[in-house]
């Protein structure tokens, strides 16, 4: 099957066309202030350079950083109405505790808390309250709101009190978009909750922009599907990311390190992803991206649904340079970068410059930064091999020294070595994401608390678990036949009665090609 990868980033709209593992052709555009312009412009371009038929294209995988820059940038952000089911319990840690100031501000809140929940083992800790709810969603229809969040004390265990709250409130509000914390979080019920009321908060977001990304296959004569790529490395119909578009926001990241490992064929490394403002680096197990063990935040917001482990800092191709050539970042030019920066004819000293000064790359016109002092050219340069350097040792685990996979455009900037490690860049390497995201699959997971007494075994328990998972992956459009374990995570849960495990399993397969109507 031919698929044409997309990743849409705050400096370049990349773009990759491959027929089964092998990548035909890739390139690399600037992102347009309006976006979609851009992501068309990249769509004909890259299939003009492939050469291939637009009828023979049989999927679209896309990733972007729309819903993430709407939470960084507090903008475009849908006013909530909340309701926890908590009482009589919880009432003295409300919801959006700890918020930062500005995201308050930006996404009006109305939240109600109401009877219901569960304990820690799975009783019930209140009594759903019909009428209460009800009450609840004519207050929010009269505020005019159209996006609910709901989220119960350890529905995690057991959402059956989420999904009969979700009919209530829709008895009122028929038109809603809804949002249950147990269909994204997991354990904790603040983070639950605040995965929730994010995901509710980028609801009409959401709806445009698979829109939008729609109108843009369209007006590139494009009728194959498309997909959108998960935080965990996956993919979602852009159905599925219209409806939780939160689970979109770390696909970028994620694409560049699932790109780096087909790219390189190496399944455990580190890899270090210089976009035009920020580098991303992250840890390759098995292949994928290693997840988070803790909460993560999320536009200063405390989460925790499946998020890779993954640190940023403030260096790019884009990165500002002071005039004594001492510092470097955060601030960037980002996408104008081809106008700014000295050796595209710019008036701006950008880390780009910076490399090609020390000769370590070759882009642009070297002439425009010859003036540059040699000595103060090679203290900034060691200075950003170092930044890097620091940042990979941050997410080392071990004293093991695993391989430097260095992706993105702004791999220009690196020479042969970061510390001890060697730096492979490898082919196509400034399209990585796209790759990453053209190659991506399909998974299932599901994390359950199951009892192992009566006889059900602990192999049994898994069993059950995981074919409830490959189930999952199988309705989200994989094939059956290409379905494998990805990792399986048992904890014991010693404070719950009937001897008590947590499971979690994730599967994961190729998506189908018989589903979505495509041939190979």
């Amino acid at each position: 099957m031919i698929r044409v990868g997309i990743d849409v980033g705050g400096t370049n709209t990349d773009a990759v066309v491959m027929r089964g593992s092998e990548v035909l052709f890739g390139l690399k555009t600037a992102t347009t202030a309006d976006v979609m312009s851009g992501v068309v412009n990249a769509l004909n371009e890259v299939v003009a350079g492939a050469a291939i038929e637009r009828a023979s294209i049989g999927a679209v995988m896309i990733g972007t950083t729309h819903f993430t820059n709407a939470l960084v940038e507090r903008r475009r952000l849908a006013p909530v109405g909340m309701i926890r089911l908590g009482l009589p319990a919880t009432s003295g840690l409300p919801p959006t505790s700890a918020w930062p100031e500005d995201m308050l501000a930006a996404v009006p809140m109305h939240w109600r808390l109401a009877q219901g929940g569960y304990e820690f083992d799975g009783r019930e800790l209140g009594t759903l309250q019909p009428e209460q709810i009800r009450g609840f969603a004519q207050e929010f229809a009269a505020l005019g709101l159209r996006d609910v969040a709901i989220s119960g004390a350890f529905s995690f265990i057991n959402d059956a009190q989420e999904h009969v709250a979700a009919a209530l409130v829709r008895e009122v509000m028929p038109d809603a978009r809804i949002t249950l914390s147990s269909q994204i979080g997991r354990i904790g019920l603040l983070e639950r909750e605040n995965a929730a009321i994010l995901n509710a908060c980028l609801g009409p977001l959401g709806l445009d922009v698979v829109a939008a990304f729609e109108q843009a296959l369209q007006d590139s004569g494009i009728s194959a599907p498309f997909y959108l790529t998960q935080n965990d490395g996956t993919l979602m119909s852009a159905e599925q990311a219209a409806r939780f578009p939160i689970l979109t926001v770390a696909s970028g990241p994620t694409n560049s390190m699932r790109g780096a490992a087909f790219l390189s064929g190496l399944s455990d490394a580190i890899v270090v992803d210089i976009g035009g403002t920020t580098s991303d680096v992250g840890v390759l197990q098995a292949g994928f991206p290693r997840q988070a063990g803790i909460a993560v935040e999320v536009g200063g917001v405390r989460t925790n649904f499946r998020m890779p482990d993954a640190y940023s800092i403030g260096l790019g191709g884009g990165s500002l340079v002071n005039a004594d050539m001492t510092t470097l970042g955060p601030r960037s030019v980002g996408y104008n970068i081809h106008t700014e920066a000295l050796v595209f004819g710019g008036r701006t000293l950008t880390a780009t410059d910076i490399a090609v000064a020390a000769g370590v790359a070759t882009v642009g016109d070297a002439a425009k930064v010859a003036h540059l002092a040699a000595d103060a050219v090679q203290r900034c340069h060691i200075r950003l091999q170092q930044m890097v350097f620091n940042a990979v040792e941050r997410m080392r685990t071990s004293a093991a020294v695993l391989p430097v996979v260095v992706v993105g455009g702004g791999s220009i900037l690196l020479r042969e070595r970061v510390g001890d490690a060697v730096v492979t860049i490898p082919p196509h390497f400034g399209v990585a994401n796209a790759v990453g995201a053209a190659m991506a699959q399909v998974s299932g997971e599901i994390d359950r608390v199951v009892r192992l007494e009566d006889g059900l075994t602990r192999e049994q328990a898994i069993a059950q678990v995981r074919a409830d998972a490959e189930q999952k992956a199988v309705q989200a459009g994989a094939n059956p036949q290409t379905l494998t374990l990805l990792d399986v995570e048992e904890v014991p849960l010693a404070y719950i009665g009937g001897n008590a495990t947590r499971i979690r399993v994730r599967v994961i397969g190729d998506l189908n090609e018989t589903a979505t109507g495509t041939a190979a």
